[in-house]
């Protein structure tokens, strides 16, 4: 997927300093509102986010809070009803920014192999698309299997979808993803229907991709313990309309284990963050 970006021309001159050079995602002073009159949702309220090239960060909060409504924003999916959203030093709206995108169900084409699932963006994304017929029987084959190797699918290239389990389709979802060396990657709750033990091994598993791949990644993720397993940074936000109250550097070092989920700075962490939601929460409710 492609997302189209414009030059920023009309940034202030306040806005042209090294730092703002530096960001490769931006969001200043966004705003979402869905519909008019009596029937508009504030989704998301004024809210702000620079993220730099390879940095992985969580979005965390309650339902409904406008989580994926960012990671929209981002991808180019909707326009912000108001401030601007930059990816790449320019605003969404001309050339073009590869993306890919990893959702809770692994949507892959029941009719295709797994590896011709995997390969598909090879098929649509510039500028693999042009080379597509002369490469899909070797180079770009040969590329698919790798990464499915990586992800522990050798040899399963030839199965189709409902040949394999959950969490098996889920990475070959993360296969898809990322086959197109996305320079951006959108993770929306893409381990929350799989059971703990076979989320725990894909975390492993996306933590190692982003280690050696290092695209800027935005998770939206209800698990704590996972935003502070995979992410560098955890940004929590409220109800809606959904605003970033909290941006948490986490600080323990990679590779992670499960291990070190265990362990009271992690746990601390993690209840950090909880008590950062709910408190939010209940300040909306009063």
């Amino acid at each position: 997927m492609s997302v189209p970006a414009a030059d920023a021309s009309h940034r202030g001159a306040a806005q042209t300093d090294q730092s703002y050079d530096e960001a490769f995602v931006e969001l200043e002073r966004v705003t979402v509102t869905y519909g008019a009159g009596e029937r508009a949702v504030h989704a998301l309220a004024e809210t702000s986010l620079r993220m730099a090239a390879g940095d992985f960060v969580a979005l965390v909060g309650p339902s409904g809070c406008g989580k994926s409504t960012i990671l929209k924003l981002v991808s180019g999916l909707i326009r912000a009803s108001s401030g601007y959203v930059y990816v790449a030093g320019r605003e969404i709206g001309a050339a073009p920014v590869r993306v890919g995108m990893a959702f809770q169900n692994p949507t892959l084409l029941p009719w295709m192999t797994i590896r011709e699932n995997v390969m598909l963006p090879l098929k649509i994304v510039p500028p693999f698309r042009y080379e597509y017929r002369a490469k899909r029987k070797g180079e770009f084959r040969d590329r698919a299997d790798a990464l499915l190797a990586q992800v522990g699918l050798a040899g399963f290239g030839d199965r189709h979808p409902w040949q394999l389990s959950g969490g098996m389709m889920q990475r070959a979802s993360l296969c898809r993803a990322l086959i197109h060396d996305p320079q951006l990657l959108m993770l929306d709750e893409p381990f929350g229907a799989l059971d703990q033990f076979t989320r725990e091994e894909l975390w492993s598993i996306m933590q190692n991709l982003w280690m050696t791949r290092k695209p800027t990644v935005i998770l939206v993720t209800h698990d704590l313990k996972e935003s502070a397993y995979l992410a560098n940074r955890i940004c929590v936000m409220r109800a809606r309309p959904g605003r970033i109250i909290e941006d948490h550097p986490v600080p323990f070092a990679r590779p992670r284990t499960v291990d070190m989920t265990y362990q009271p700075e992690f746990v601390a962490l993690t209840h950090h963050l909880r008590d950062a939601i709910f408190s939010t929460g209940a300040k909306e409710a009063a």
